[in-house]
């Protein structure tokens, strides 16, 4: 038997199942060191996000803010002097004329001070009248002794008068004649005296005539004073307007300068924004303008301006009042709410991105920018600046015609790039 030499394998199952497991650590190795250091992906349902196209448009930086519409001119009911409620002749919404009554109340205090007043007025006048009277009777009297005074000065000037030519014919002795210069000159100078007595009187009497009249004219002032403020009780429309917020019931009692309600003058209205954050308070001025929708469908824009810009902060907010420019909605109502576009800057052209969920987690930091055949998505860094309602500006990173991802991120934790699939 002749023995038949056989060649020797060199593929054994043992050895191709040894290169097969050393091929497979290799791999294993190969494809962790690959999935480690280099960019992390995640695969991502192109349905599942939004992709927006940069672009280069005319923007103008915005804000939205919630403006609640209120009267043009509103005015506040106060009481000045307090009173408990006693009647009410209308009520809350009713539409006012001037002069048409709301409230009566009571104040027994200012009527007894009227009372007391108007008792002070009339003694007042009645010792102004018998002053009057006896200052009469006194200046009468005095008139009387001027006149009796004239009497003697005229008899003693004619008998000095003729004296003196006696005398001078020396007829009378100078004693005789002596005897009439002293009476002439004695009753010439009381002559004079009452003369100047009754001059004064009557400027005395014209003074205290004008004291008495100017302290009888300001207490009847006070008691017009009090008189309007018992009027007062009784709280009229000071204007035409609806009457709203009315705060009083019968019986309760008000302090001096409390609240009563107000009245809306129906001549228009203006919209006040009160809840704008500080941070643009030195970027919002008198004259800038916002914008609303309002009707089916949302399709007729208005225009509103500021007009009054309240500097006071509170909890980092503060207020601005608008007022419509043209166009005035018809039906609009007292606190109503509009969706106001405030206007914060000229419209010039800036390269835009849309607004998406995307900024929550980048903070306008990257983005992922889609490559040219769409099919990854991987990160950018960015800039953005100024903003409206509907894009943020680029500053930097991005280009028009550019593809990006706005829409949320958060599930993509810290993934470098997006593969995109249909």
């Amino acid at each position: 038997m002749v023995d038949i030499v056989r060649p020797k394998k060199t593929w054994t199952t043992k050895r191709l199942m040894t290169i097969a497991g050393i091929l497979a650590l290799v791999l294993l190795i190969a494809g962790s060191f690959y999935f480690t250091s280099g960019k992390s992906r995640l695969n991502v349902d192109l349905e599942r996000i939004t992709v927006s196209e940069i672009t280069k448009a005319p923007f103008q930086e915005s804000i939205p803010q919630n403006g609640t519409v209120l009267p043009l001119t509103t005015i506040y009911l106060v009481t000045t002097d307090g009173g408990r409620v006693e009647k009410r002749f209308v009520e809350d919404g009713a539409i006012m004329k001037a002069g048409d009554p709301i409230l009566k109340l009571a104040n027994t205090d200012l009527e007894l001070t009227m009372s007391g007043q108007a008792t002070q007025v009339s003694q007042m006048l009645a010792t102004m009248q018998y002053a009057e009277v006896q200052a009469a009777q006194n200046t009468v009297n005095k008139q009387n002794s001027l006149a009796a005074m004239q009497l003697q000065f005229s008899e003693a000037e004619r008998i000095y008068n003729l004296d003196k030519k006696l005398f001078a014919q020396h007829a009378i002795g100078s004693q005789e004649m002596a005897q009439a210069t002293n009476n002439y000159n004695s009753y010439k100078y009381q002559l004079g005296l009452q003369q100047e007595i009754l001059r004064q009187d009557s400027i005395s009497r014209q003074q205290q005539s004008e004291q008495n009249k100017q302290n009888l004219e300001r207490a009847r002032a006070s008691l017009e004073i009090v008189k309007k403020k018992v009027e007062g009780l009784i709280i009229r429309a000071p204007v035409d307007g609806q009457l709203t917020s009315l705060d009083a019931e019968i019986g309760q009692s008000k302090s001096p300068g409390a609240p009563l309600g107000q009245l809306d003058v129906l001549d228009g209205f203006k919209v006040r924004l009160s809840d704008v954050d500080e941070h643009y308070i030195n970027r919002v001025f008198t004259g800038q303008t916002g914008t609303f929708t309002l009707g089916q469908g949302n399709d007729t824009t208005y225009k509103l301006k500021i007009v009054k810009v309240y500097t006071q902060v509170t909890n980092g907010r503060f207020m601005v009042d608008m007022n419509f420019v043209g166009r005035v909605p018809k039906g609009i109502r007292k606190g109503q709410t509009l969706q106001i576009t405030l206007a914060l800057s000229d419209e010039t052209t800036a390269v835009l991105v849309p607004k998406g969920g995307f900024y929550q987690q980048t903070g306008g930091n990257w983005i992922f920018k889609l490559s040219e055949d769409g099919k990854v998505a991987y990160r950018v860094d960015i800039q953005l600046g100024r903003q409206n309602t509907d894009y943020y500006e680029v500053l930097s990173g991005l280009k028009p015609g550019d593809k990006v991802v706005t829409s949320s991120y958060e599930n993509y934790g810290n993934m470098q790039e997006l593969v995109l699939k249909k």
